[in-house]
């Protein structure tokens, strides 16, 4: 079998998972080289996959110094990083899996995907609900004309409570200048997806949205800046660091809060009593991005779409498509997608073959972390037959909508994407 050579920028959670998939599922996967400011996570990647020293370094650009090593890049650094990454990697000859979102400013986005076209290079992003089996058998229901011509859609992703003040709150992606907005951080792929169940161009976008709950107008009376510093609430509050961090409520936050696969009982203090992880959520994070988002699109024939992304949830998607032959409702993570006929006036339920129940980050995102590697494996060896694969101009366009989103979440106002494209690549010139 022949091999597909990867080089890892990036050993962060989203790093990790992809390289250990292809490990356990991919045998045509084989990892050269990982490149990690972190000597922890370094290591961790150089046992599991018995690299040599000489195969590992500390920034991706030492590694992308080097004469050209491998098939493909996967770059799954923090956002900002990305572009200027992506684009010696381009230059170099790689074939790239970007973590989403493709760069945190629609300039840099269109930067690499400019570098990517003229270099022949693939620039798989990393919208992994694509690869899913919820969505590859909604996308099939569709394809068959079960609905009909799609008229709506109706997409909500419940981010959750908690991991919303784990990532968004207390988290790298807290704040937009120092990451991304919200809207482009969590849910580029949701956008994603509603464009390709769609297969049109976006035409119009609105969008509303602010920081409702998580902020110091909230906070309550005698709460201190940390947790741990004998707050009064701790108890009751669903946010505790001592519930959350010490008495691992969430076991995969500790490992990203710490940046460590395996903290000891002596990190996760120094956690919880020195960083962001550790303060309340109510004022002492310094967050600013949006707790909750609306976005409402048009598409080319006139169809629409609506996108609801909240905190105020346990968490999960949910689904309704509505056509001129009939209606789709479906929950990822359930094992059925029901489907209503116009004529018969009946509704049926279709199985999700492979279905997968969590959703998580820990469960894989319903199966869509394994699904884009073993995809990207199969472009790479010419053998891939599916309808997921998005080109970076594809991914590129759809992110174009969600930064659209949040101009028009801005100032109010309705952004024409055409007007929308057209002024961003003026700024470009």
């Amino acid at each position: 079998m022949d091999k597909v050579k990867f080089i890892l920028i990036g050993a962060g959670g989203r790093g990790t998972t992809y390289v250990s998939e292809g490990q356990k599922h991919c045998p045509e996967m084989e990892l050269v080289a990982v490149a990690d400011p972190n000597p922890i996570r370094r290591n961790y990647i150089k046992e599991k996959f018995g690299l040599g020293d000489e195969c590992c370094y500390e920034t991706g650009e030492a590694i992308l110094e080097l004469p050209k090593m491998a098939d493909v890049a996967i770059i799954a650094t923090q956002d900002k990083n990305h572009c200027r990454i992506a684009l010696k990697a381009i230059e170099l000859g790689y074939h790239l899996l970007l973590e989403k979102p493709i760069a945190p400013t629609p300039e840099e986005c269109l930067a690499i995907e400019e570098a990517a076209n003229a270099k022949g290079v693939q620039v798989l992003v990393c919208h992994v609900l694509r690869y899913t089996p919820f969505f590859t058998t909604i996308r099939k229901i569709i394809d068959d004309g079960k609905i009909g011509k799609i008229k709506n859609i109706i997409h909500v992703e419940a981010v959750g409570d908690l991991h919303y003040s784990h990532s968004y709150v207390r988290g790298d992606w807290h704040k937009t200048a120092e990451a991304s907005p919200m809207i482009l951080a969590k849910s580029c792929h949701d956008i994603d997806i509603i464009q390709w169940l769609l297969n049109e161009r976006c035409t119009k976008v609105q969008s509303f949205g602010s920081l409702t709950y998580f902020c110091e107008s909230n906070r309550p009376d005698g709460a201190p800046e940390f947790c741990v510093q004998g707050c009064p609430h701790e108890a009751e509050c669903p946010y505790s660091a001592i519930k959350l961090y010490r008495h691992r409520q969430v076991a995969w936050f500790a490992r990203h809060a710490t940046k460590i696969h395996n903290p000891t009982e002596e990190d996760i203090e120094k956690l919880i009593h020195e960083t962001n992880y550790g303060k309340c959520v109510f004022g002492s994070c310094g967050n600013d991005v949006v707790d909750q988002q609306v976005v409402n699109m048009e598409f080319e024939s006139g169809a629409t779409a609506s996108f609801t992304m909240s905190a105020f949830n346990q968490g999960g998607r949910r689904i309704r498509i509505m056509g001129t032959e009939g209606e789709l409702e479906g929950r990822m993570g359930s094992d059925t997608i029901t489907v209503y006929n116009f004529i018969t006036r009946k509704s049926e339920q279709i199985s999700i073959k492979d279905s997968v129940a969590d959703e998580s980050i820990e469960g894989g995102h319903g199966g869509g972390d394994l699904g884009i590697v073993r995809a990207l494996c199969q472009i790479m060896t010419g053998t891939y037959t599916g309808k997921a694969y998005a080109d970076i101009t594809t991914s590129v366009e759809n992110h174009l909508i969600t930064f659209a989103a949040e101009k028009s979440r801005l100032t109010d106002k309705v952004m024409p994407m055409d007007c929308y494209r057209d002024s961003i690549c003026k700024i470009g010139e």
